[in-house]
Parts: C-alpha cells; sequence; structure tokens
C-alpha cells in the first residue's frame, strides 16, 4: 500500500517514476515534501488528516502534487508540504503506521435519492395453480 518516492520525480508531474528495482532499501535517499491535508484543529493549529485502508488499519495520507491532491479530497482541501520521514514521525504517535502516497478514493458518490427499489421477491414469483392451497 505504501509507495516510494524516487529522487528525480518533479513536483507538479502527475505520474511519478516508478522506484529503482535495483536499489537498496537501507540506502538513504533524498525525502521529497508531500502534499499533505489538514484540517483546522480547535486550538487554530493545523492536524493530520488520516484515512482507512481497505483492510481497515489508519494511515496518514500523502499526494506527490497539489493537482493530485485536489482531484481526490477537491478545491477546499488544506495542506502543508511534508516530507516522508516528518510525516510518518508525526503520524506513528497518533496510531498510523503507515503511510500511502497519491491514495484514490474507492467509495462510491452519494447520491441525493435512494435507488428505487423493487417489489419483494416474495411477493414477485407468482405461485403455481397447482401449488396453490
Amino acid at each position: 500500500m505504501e509507495r516510494l518516492i524516487s529522487e528525480d520525480a518533479d513536483g507538479g508531474s502527475d505520474p511519478a517514476p516508478a522506484a529503482d528495482p535495483d536499489a537498496d532499501p537501507d540506502e538513504p535517499r533524498t525525502a521529497r515534501p508531500l502534499y499533505v491535508p489538514v484540517r483546522l484543529g480547535s486550538a487554530g493549529g493545523h492536524q493530520l488528516r488520516f484515512a482507512r485502508t481497505p483492510l481497515g488499519a489508519r494511515t496518514a495520507i500523502g499526494f506527490t502534487s497539489s493537482l493530485r491532491l485536489t482531484a481526490v479530497l477537491g478545491e477546499g482541501q488544506a495542506w502543508i508540504r511534508l516530507a516522508e520521514p516528518a510525516l510518518r514521525a508525526l503520524a506513528e504517535p497518533l496510531g498510523a503506521a503507515l503511510v500511502t502516497v497519491d491514495p484514490q478514493l474507492t467509495a462510491p458518490a452519494i447520491s441525493g435519492r435512494p435507488a428505487p427499489s423493487g417489489p419483494c421477491a416474495r411477493r414477485a414469483l407468482e405461485v403455481p395453480e397447482a401449488m396453490a392451497v
């Protein structure tokens, strides 16, 4: 669920290049800032917004561009720039050990009216005359 960001990815570009498959995972790499959604807290400061993975785990979220953040969360979403290690360090004590980069919404859009329902399946079935009591 987590995706690493390569060093040479451009901040405004949409498709981020894939990480080098031959790279050593223990080798330090330059951390690019992410666009991290926040909300205004009760004391006036910014608070991180969290999400849930499909399995229900709490995750911090970040986007590689402001365009991607806007496409998923809308024009009015406030954001700050944080490097991935900083986001991870802030989120972990709050119960979010995962960081998801460029998440996509999967829930269907909410419509104003409920879907029309048909008749009950039991009432819709015709009972043959041979079975009638």
